[in-house]
């Protein structure tokens, strides 16, 4: 039997389960921000970042955090864009994990972006990354 990589609309299932999970009130607040899954980070990305490899990279919010936001100037469009090929190098890597684990841990990282935690904040209290 062959077997296939999980594609782009399996991710995408994965990451919209992750975000149909979370609990009021922040359910409400990620409903608002568009989840994209690509293959790879562009190199016009990675560089704009200044990382090396591209594998470092399995998922970006792109957007004006909530706390940030001011009424009298609407924030455009938020996005959380999960990178399958980066995802699925740390799922085999890891050994340990469930894709559904990887893709949920991803996607609620960025979320926690959103909601206006910086990556110190989510480190301390998410030790998945150690």
């Amino acid at each position: 039997m062959t077997q296939f990589a999980p594609d782009e609309a399996e991710i995408l299932r994965l990451a919209e389960a992750a975000r149909a999970a979370l609990p009021p009130p922040f359910d409400s607040l990620a409903a608002e921000v568009r989840l994209i899954v690509e293959d790879w980070p562009s190199d016009a990305l990675l560089d704009e970042m200044d990382i090396d490899d591209g594998y470092e990279l399995t998922g970006i919010y792109e957007g004006e955090p909530l706390t940030l936001r001011s009424v009298e100037s609407p924030a455009p469009p938020s996005s959380v864009t999960l990178f399958r090929r980066p995802i699925l190098d740390e799922w085999s890597e890891r050994g340990n994990v469930t894709l559904a684990e990887l893709v949920t841990n991803v996607t609620i990282h960025e979320f926690a972006h959103h909601f206006g935690w910086s990556d110190d904040e989510i480190g301390r209290i998410d030790a998945w990354w150690e």
